[in-house]
């Protein structure tokens, strides 16, 4: 961990932790560490009020550095991957906190690949940081990206493999958290022949992920009920998570995916080697069930990039989290929300059940995860969170699991309880979070 970087980039209040100035600085560093003059780099960004004043420091640093720069505008952070590879570029850069408050913002970096940058990368660029290069003698080109949106939207409906796939008489209902989505996802739906019913698709970067999306699940889970919708998809500003919700409501997160998309290929042969990619987080209910069909699970850390990692190492075609960053390699890089929907929809299709149905034959024990607010990222890192997580395994006697880590985006110590009752896990996690809080206290 890097003193800029976190678990997913650099972020921070805009304009107050995350600048112009660190902007800038930090396309320079990047290109003096990763890049070579003439190189090539794509920056897009969500709907935050912030990102143009951002997007224009950050597109300053790379010219100077002698870097030609296309701007994709407002796009999904996946679409960036994608356009790295599509146009031959050397580079690709995101400003966006994700699931983050509007205030916030944040920095990504890609590389050539289209993947997130190592550890090992990210440290290059701190310490160029410390050390700025000398303007370079070329300047580069800041160009718009020609049809960035459309381009994307295409290579969506391009992944899917059955010829015969028609969603008609399907009712969707879509929300995108006013964020990168929706200028995108409710045409590919409607490409596909779905009904679809919009939720929050404006780009509006003052409510961006404000009581919507996939990390509030209240706004579509309504609309999913009052419309007698079939399913409901909930993006997150970025894009690149997913969250579903059943006809009846219910929660459909990225171990459903993950496990309903591995069973499927499993059973058509098309899962080699047989084995999927998750984190620590990911539930164990669907760890055994994958066993008992002879696919292994390997857990990493939490964060997209260390499942990425791993699959690559490993050569597994499906990865991803409980929180909707869901990876198919054979199709893409990185976690793309909607991506992953229309591969879902397409393994509806081609099962001849509803996604629901799917769903239900991935049991999950019952979770329970609460936040606590820290004074600072670095507070979050000095209690001593092993002694409260030790007490609480004890309280859990063998029959579930806890996880409590400091937030790698957010100064916030996060808690994370799986037990076999739903009751256990509640009361152990309110414990826990309550410890911790005291101790924050004194």
């Amino acid at each position: 961990m890097t003193s800029h970087f976190g678990t997913d980039g650099v972020r921070g209040v805009a304009n107050t932790e995350l600048t112009p100035e660190l902007a800038m600085s930090l396309a320079r560093a990047a290109s003096a560490a990763l890049l070579r003059s003439g190189g090539r780099v794509i920056i897009g960004r969500d709907s935050r009020t912030s990102g143009p004043m951002l997007e224009a420091a950050l597109a300053a640093g790379f010219a100077s550095a002698g870097i030609d720069v296309g701007l994709a505008g407002v796009i999904p952070t996946p679409a960036i991957s994608f356009l790295i590879k599509d146009e031959g570029a050397d580079f690709g850069a995101v400003l966006s906190a994700s699931h983050n408050p509007p205030e916030d913002n944040g920095i990504k970096f890609f590389g050539r690949s289209g993947q997130k940058l190592s550890v090992e990368e990210e440290e290059r660029v701190e310490s160029a940081l410390s050390s700025p290069p000398p303007p370079a003698r070329r300047i580069g080109r800041i160009e718009p990206l020609d049809a960035a949106a459309t381009r994307y939207a295409a290579f969506l409906t391009g992944t899917i493999e059955s010829e015969d796939v028609d969603l008609s008489g399907l009712t969707l209902v879509v929300d995108c958290a006013f964020g990168a989505t929706g200028p995108i996802a409710p045409r590919v739906f409607r490409h596909l022949g779905a009904r679809v019913i919009e939720l929050n698709t404006e780009t509006d970067g003052t409510r961006i992920n404000v009581d919507c999306g996939s990390t509030h699940l209240e706004a579509i889970r309504g609309a999913v009920l009052r419309q007698a919708a079939d399913l409901g998809i909930a993006f997150d500003g970025d894009g690149d998570r997913v969250l579903f919700v059943s006809s009846q409501g219910q929660t459909i997160d990225g171990d459903h995916v993950i496990g309903i998309a591995a069973l499927h290929r499993g059973r058509k042969g098309r899962l080699h080697p047989p084995l999927v990619v998750a984190t620590v987080m990911s539930n164990f209910g669907l760890e055994q069930l994958l066993r008992a069909h002879g696919i292994d699970m390997i857990r990493t850390p939490v964060g997209d990039r260390h499942v990425a990692q791993a699959m690559i190492a490993h050569g597994a075609r499906i990865g991803g989290e409980p929180s909707g960053h869901v990876i198919f390699s054979d199709h893409a890089p990185t976690g793309d929300g909607i991506l992953t929907a229309v591969q879902l929809l397409e393994i509806a299709h081609d099962a001849g059940e509803s996604v629901e149905i799917l769903a239900r034959g991935i049991p999950l024990y019952p979770q329970c995860q609460c936040n606590v607010r820290c004074p600072s990222a670095a507070s979050a890192r000095g209690v001593p969170l092993e002694e409260v997580a030790l007490l609480a395994d004890a309280r859990l006697a063998g029959r579930g699991r806890v996880i409590i880590r400091p937030s790698g985006t957010q100064p916030m110590v996060r808690v994370f309880v799986e037990a076999d009752e739903q009751a256990l896990a509640d009361a152990v996690c309110a414990e826990a979070a309550a410890s911790i809080a005291a101790r924050f206290a004194r």
